[in-house]
């Protein structure tokens, strides 16, 4: 199920709001972690029937383990203990996301005809298994290195996991960013009014620009002779795509923790304004590069190695950040392009200036076509569109320049609203005036519209897919 689909929002999500409030009066929060895993797994069981008997039983054998292993520390078991804690989730990851791809690469490599190939297109990803899967491994290293106390309540540890609002998207939420609202935790007016205002600009991102431009990139994407004006419009609508795509829905996750007393980390700051690689990165889906950060970078000795290992440091990082994405060399190219590029820069100095924010967006957009594409063949000829080449004939650049001048308006639309200039314009004109009650009045009507407009776009239009579903 969708955020932003119109079973969500108008049926799913008022129902649960309604449940919940009926028993946030109580002190003890064990019934709104009751309520909230039980409809988080209703949530996920909307899509995935069966596979949420998969994370359950993960969700068990990590309780399990951590319990136990919790008990035997200082021994040889504890430690055992420990590693099946952080294996079993990952073994099911493996399986499920990659075991298919490496059958696929390998079988032209054997010497004798492998039987597994038509296993593995029967192989399907459970939804949010790349999240979860984080979740679980991050808590259970938590927990060894004594970060975070044991979870004894199964229920506790059940709500931090199946959470429906960051169950299938992110942001990567760690045990540690909600243990103390796990126990105790209250949704006041003030939360409700701000989560319900981030949701619906989340839903807006997503649905009136995200949604818009992925029309327009489906329209471009097939044609090979685009020309060089609509290869870059098309390029720079893929880029803005993903990041209104998947920024929305991170809105709409924050929007939706705070509106049940939960507040999760931020997942983006205005990464397109990023002055270098590592700057962007730091902007761009913080919560995964926090993640790898912590728990496979520094753990490798991060940059306080000798040079050279600091260099493969570097690259298994990012060969696992693109990995995680999808099982593809496209995003495996897609991650040691940024591995090699962060080197580069490293070694050359960090200078700010107008040609560095251009470096910076050209890198992107050649990235972002590499995630993109279907395969590499297809990433290149993506790229080469973006050379000065072939000229076309008259139709097909009265078609091409039809296409462009037809989606300009959403291309300047993303572009502003990639940046902090509407926020920036927002608190300039009502620090003029001066007058908070008129702020929010406007700010709510607002809300409305694009609530009204969202809703209209979903009931007419039947685009609206989530990128980040593929990973």
């Amino acid at each position: 199920m969708l955020f932003s689909s119109i079973t969500f929002l108008y049926f799913f999500l008022p129902i649960v709001l309604v449940i919940y409030g009926a028993v946030s009066y109580k002190q003890d929060t064990t019934w709104k972690n009751f309520v909230l895993c039980v409809v988080s797994c209703l949530f996920y069981a909307w899509g995935e029937p069966v596979y949420v008997l998969l994370m359950l039983a993960q969700l068990i054998i990590v309780y399990s383990l951590t319990y136990f292993m919790e008990k035997k520390r200082e021994s040889g078991a504890g430690k055992a203990l420990f590693a099946l804690s952080v294996l079993i989730p990952f073994a099911s990851l493996f399986y499920f996301k990659y075991i298919g791809f490496f059958m696929r690469e390998l079988t032209p490599w054997l010497p004798w005809k492998a039987g597994w190939l038509k296993y593995a297109d029967k192989i399907t990803l459970p939804i949010g298994i790349s999240f979860y899967t984080f979740q679980l491994t991050s808590y259970c290293i938590d927990v060894w290195r004594g970060r975070v106390k044991l979870q004894k309540s199964f229920l506790s540890l059940a709500t931090f996991v199946t959470l429906f609002p960051q169950l299938i998207a992110g942001p990567i939420v760690r045990y540690s960013d909600v243990e103390q609202e796990l126990e105790e935790r209250r949704t006041t007016k003030e939360d409700l009014a701000q989560g319900i205002t981030r949701f619906v600009i989340g839903l807006g991102k997503k649905v009136l620009i995200a949604n818009v431009l992925g029309e327009f990139v489906a329209e471009v994407m097939e044609p090979e002779a685009r020309g060089l004006l609509l290869s870059w419009g098309y390029a720079a609508a893929v880029s803005l795509q993903i990041y209104f795509d998947f920024s929305g829905y991170s809105d709409m996750a924050i929007g939706l923790g705070r509106m049940f007393g939960f507040h999760f980390p931020e997942n983006f700051r205005y990464p397109f304004i990023s002055g270098s690689l590592t700057e962007f990165w730091r902007r761009w889906h913080m919560t995964l590069g926090a993640w790898f950060r912590d728990y496979v970078y520094i753990p490798m000795g991060g940059n306080r190695v000798k040079p050279f290992r600091w260099y493969i440091n570097l690259l298994t990082v990012w060969f696992l950040t693109g990995l995680w994405h999808g099982a593809g060399w496209n995003f495996i190219c897609w991650g040691l392009f940024f591995g090699m590029l962060l080197i580069l820069e490293k070694n050359l100095g960090k200078k700010t200036s107008i040609f560095s924010h251009i470096y910076v967006v050209i890198a992107i957009i050649i990235s972002f076509l590499i995630f993109h594409a279907e395969n590499m063949e297809m990433a290149f000829r993506d790229i080469k569109a973006l050379l000065p080449g072939a000229t076309l004939d008259k139709t097909q650049l009265e078609i091409a320049g039809y296409m462009l001048r037809n989606r300009l308006g959403i291309l300047i639309i993303a572009i502003l609203g990639a940046t902090p200039l509407p926020s920036y314009l927002w608190n300039l004109v009502f620090r003029l005036f001066q007058n908070e009650v008129l702020e929010e009045m406007v700010k709510a009507v607002g809300i409305v519209v694009i609530m009204i407009l969202s809703t209209a776009y979903l009931i007419d239009g039947s685009f609206n897919p989530f990128l980040y579903f593929r990973f």
